[in-house]
């Protein structure tokens, strides 16, 4: 009993070394942790944008408005990390800010 406690005592202390690790990585590369997790969460919506916008030529005007507002979300999330961080997103970064730059255009000549 006593040697499976012992287990649970280090694989809990394994799991808030790995975190602290993980904060202190976070910090070192010059963020915040809660700008870190922001960008994880704006990475997973960029994979749903980048699929609607490929998917969807035309919108309706409260689509629009809805993609506007997720796909700045996702800017200002993307622009408080570092560019190395998401390399790999580029393509999909730079194609929902294709789509974000037509509807702007779309609705501002509308005007």
């Amino acid at each position: 009993m006593s040697a499976i406690l012992l287990i649970i005592y280090i694989l809990i202390f394994a799991i808030f070394a790995l975190v602290a690790f993980s904060v202190m990585q976070i910090k070192l590369a010059g963020m915040k942790v809660k700008d870190f997790w922001s960008f994880i969460e704006a990475n997973q919506m960029l994979d749903k944008l980048y699929r609607f916008a490929i998917q969807y030529k035309n919108m309706s005007p409260q689509e629009q408005v809805i993609y506007l507002s997720e796909a700045e979300k996702i800017f200002t999330a993307f622009d408080k990390v570092p560019k190395e961080l998401w390399d790999e997103e580029y393509e999909k970064y730079k194609e929902v800010l294709k789509k974000y730059n037509n509807i702007k255009m779309v609705r501002w000549e509308s005007n």
